[in-house]
């Protein structure tokens, strides 16, 4: 009885996703015929009832399984350290394998045995800041998760293996993804808010990339760049209180005048607030930053959180996003960095100090932090007055629209999805048609006339060359970090820029501040400087990336260097071959020839490139970043040229 209870269970959990598949409605007149079949039909009154029975797909717990529940529990709470497959073998045998949620409490199970070292670190020293973290807690944050994306991936997946054996028009199935993207978008912001942690960090760079990321989710996710739901401030004043008394023997008084003032912005990791110096910090030695200040305060269990959602990122990657594996494990590596507030001070004196001493100085502005007030969970630094640039960008077309920032949203978001669309991406001859696309798009459902949509119009393109002025500069802040200075952002997104009230542009939140050693930094520039250059040959940009330490499994020079404009440049390649995604164009690459070695330096440079061309989405421009950081990869080469002459000159001497 027990064995064909469990064989109506694996067929259960076999059939459900083709159940899954239904809810959207059939893609082709073949699909409608299997749709109105009687067994189609069949396992879709099954699926539904099931479904509202439980709750959800992964849905909770049913009357009967009450007990199944306790022995669930209670074996996790008195063996955290037998193996997985005993483990689950112990539950499996009352309940699980009845249950498609036996795929996320496996997941669980895994991460809450391979988080049990870190458990033990889990809490600060003090004890008035010490998190109690639930040793169930990864485990139950996994099941959450799975619970809710497990059937999101489920219905992806079916629908793109339906599209490949079904005959479905190219309009139906655009129609068909929009409506999938439309009905799980809103899911996922849900999912991002409750578990926060990393999946907040995801979602940010998420809505940033407008070329890579569907718009339904960039729109869901945009909230994230700046309105995540702080903290009680009462909660953050008491970590602030704590860790002034235990670092620095000082009372929150002392420092602050009333406090803590107004939430400046809530992320994954930290939270900000302004306030106000006391005469005797504002005139610090070496402090110039005014009175003014912003105190970032860092929760304390994050690190904790962080380290366990990366395992259930992984997991995701493994069925979403294969081929992603080698720069996840650098994003661990180099995000869980952030998680002491004293290296994010250090990294902003110093490249607070290398902007001074660049060309950019009187353009760019880098806060100034306080290292004596700072701790592993507090930062106190200068306040910069202005606005996020995708913000302010935001509002000045809306204000060009009669205040109008529902048609602003539409009008960025349209031109971004002509772009994307577009296979010419040279930009040339285009201002006269973009003038007229503008024209017609601002005006209409309006009563405008034809001269004040011709206003506007002309209003909207000089508001847009005025941005791209300032990505223009923050390409070349960039790029003199990266290759000069060897000291750069990355975690570069739109909500890490500012634009200051005083003209000039805010670089702010280096926590995840990367260091290029010599050696790495020259191979990094070889490839850039190659890539830049219209006339390289594919085994000139290839060799460069050998050198760089990238590695391939048959060594072909073409997709090497194709990989190289992916990681470093564009993603025009993959667009031209009909591609709809980076991701969709690395899967291409990979099929050929997959990248066996990615160097670690190289995927945080990747990264700053995709979050770069993400906010040149954000202003309807391509980018190209290789041919944009050229220069500068050239001068960090010649720079190094002329040392090593002028070191070999001296020996002869």
């Amino acid at each position: 009885m027990r064995f064909l209870g469990s064989t109506l269970s694996a067929l259960w959990i076999i059939m459900s996703p083709f159940a899954l598949i239904w809810t959207a409605a059939p893609t082709s007149a073949a699909a409608v015929d299997i749709y109105n079949s009687p067994t189609i039909q069949m396992w879709r009154s099954a699926f539904f009832a099931k479904y509202r029975r439980r709750g959800s797909l992964f849905g909770g717990w049913s009357d009967d399984d009450t007990d199944c529940r306790r022995v669930w529990r209670e074996t996790i709470r008195k063996a955290p350290r037998r193996s997985v497959v005993s483990l689950l073998r112990h539950a499996a045998m009352r309940s699980l394998p009845r249950r498609v949620g036996a795929i996320g409490c496996s997941v669980a199970a895994s991460s809450l045995l391979a988080a049990s070292e870190a458990h033990a670190a889990a809490t600060t020293k003090d004890a008035s800041l010490t998190v109690k973290t639930n040793p169930l807690e990864p485990a139950m944050r996994a099941v959450k998760f799975w619970r809710r994306v497990g059937p999101v991936v489920v219905h992806y997946k079916f629908t793109e293996m339906w599209f490949r054996v079904a005959d479905v028009d190219p309009d139906v199935r655009r129609a068909t993804w929009d409506k999938l993207h439309s009905m799980h978008a809103p899911g996922g912001l849900d999912v991002i808010l409750e578990l926060r942690g990393l999946f907040v960090k995801i979602g940010q760079v998420m809505s940033s990339r407008a070329d890579f990321v569907p718009r339904q989710y960039v729109d869901a996710f945009h909230t994230l760049q700046d309105s995540v739901p702080p903290w009680e401030k009462g909660r953050v004043e008491a970590i602030v209180r704590e860790s002034l008394r235990r670092e620095q023997n000082l009372a929150m008084e002392d420092v602050f005048e009333n406090g803590l003032g107004e939430v400046l912005g809530s992320a994954s990791i930290g939270q900000v607030h302004g306030a106000t110096l006391t005469p005797r910090f504002a005139s610090s030695p070496g402090y110039s930053g005014g009175r003014t200040v912003a105190v970032k305060v860092m929760h304390p269990d994050a690190e904790f959180r962080f380290r366990n959602d990366f395992k259930i990122f992984r997991a995701l990657c493994k069925v979403a996003l294969p081929g992603w594996d080698p720069i996840l494990r650098e994003l661990e590596q180099q995000m869980m960095t952030e998680f002491d507030y004293k290296n994010e001070a250090h990294n902003l004196a110093c490249v607070r100090a290398n902007m001074a001493k660049s060309p950019y100085s009187n353009k760019v502005r880098v806060p100034q932090p306080i290292p004596h007030l700072c701790s592993e969970n507090l930062l106190v630094m200068e306040y910069l007055s202005g606005k996020k640039l995708a913000v302010a960008i935001e509002e000045r077309l809306a204000s060009i629209l009669g205040g109008d920032v529902s048609l602003a949203r539409k009008v960025l978001r349209v031109k971004q999805q002509q772009l994307f669309e577009t296979r010419d991406v040279s930009g040339k001859g285009k201002t006269k048609n973009l003038f007229n696309e503008f024209s017609n798009l601002v005006g209409e459902g309006t009563d405008m006339s034809r001269l004040q949509k011709g206003r506007k119009a002309r209003q909207v393109l000089a508001m847009t060359k005025d941005a791209r002025k300032k990505l223009s500069l923050l390409l070349d802040a960039s790029g003199h970090q990266i290759f000069q200075d060897g000291v750069f952002n990355g975690d570069a997104h739109p909500g890490n820029v500012l634009e200051l009230d005083c003209g000039r542009l805010g670089l702010i939140d280096y926590g995840q501040t990367r260091r290029l050693n010599r050696d790495d930094r020259l191979a990094l520039a070889a490839v850039v400087s190659k890539l830049g250059k219209s006339s390289s040959t594919p085994k000139e940009i290839a060799d460069a990336m050998r050198n760089f330490g990238f590695r391939s499994r048959d060594d072909n020079d073409d997709i090497i260097a194709k990989n190289a404009a992916l990681y470093f440049d564009s993603d025009a390649a993959g667009k031209a071959m009909g591609c709809a995604t980076p991701q969709t164009y690395l899967q291409h690459l990979n099929s050929i020839d997959p990248m066996i070695e990615v160097p670690d330096p190289a995927v945080f440079v990747a990264r700053t490139s995709f979050l770069f061309r993400g906010l040149g989405a954000l202003l309807q421009q391509q980018l190209h970043t290789a041919r944009r950081w050229r220069k500068h990869a050239n001068i960090a080469l010649e720079m190094d040229g002329e040392c090593v002459s002028h070191t070999l000159h001296s020996g002869d001497q």
